[in-house]
């Protein structure tokens, strides 16, 4: 039994999860923290697509961690939906505790449930325990991704 809820986030969490999204070497240079204006119409973008469930996890109140779930119609694998998990972030204070997995497999629980054949993401080649984070919990390095910034 877990001592934290995940729900859709809301408009009022986006402080919260740009906070957490910046709290590392990567994110510090590509977040915004002090400016929240960008992130509105991407949250409302985000709200009103069907296809996307942006989640918090909340203990006590407090906002612990977030990821970012699309499920993807496609023409692949027989006609296929697969789900696509992205900014997965803990608050630096609640790592290691094992809220990361349980967030993971809420993933992939809702992932099933949407009929989801396939769970993927990326993460950044340089973030090695996370790598290892995620073959502790089945996923594997089958892949190659890139990325053209625009």
């Amino acid at each position: 039994m877990s001592d934290f809820e995940i729900r859709r986030a809301t408009a009022d969490d986006i402080p919260a999860i740009v906070a957490m999204l910046a709290d590392d070497p990567l994110g510090a240079r590509r977040e915004s923290p002090d400016d929240l204006a960008p992130y509105q119409p991407a949250f409302e973008r985000i709200d009103r697509d069907p296809g996307q469930r942006l989640v918090v996890a909340v203990r006590d109140g407090r906002t612990v961690g977030t990821l970012h779930l699309t499920v993807i119609p496609g023409l692949s694998r027989r006609g296929a939906t697969r789900s696509l998990i992205e900014a997965v972030r803990i608050h630096s204070d609640e790592r290691g505790g094992g809220l990361g997995t349980q967030l993971i497999q809420w993933a992939v629980d809702e992932s099933r449930r949407a009929g989801c054949v396939l769970v993927q993401l990326t993460s950044d080649a340089t973030r090695t325990d996370a790598h290892r984070f995620y073959e502790r919990l089945g996923f594997e390095a089958s892949h190659v991704g890139f990325k053209l910034a625009l």
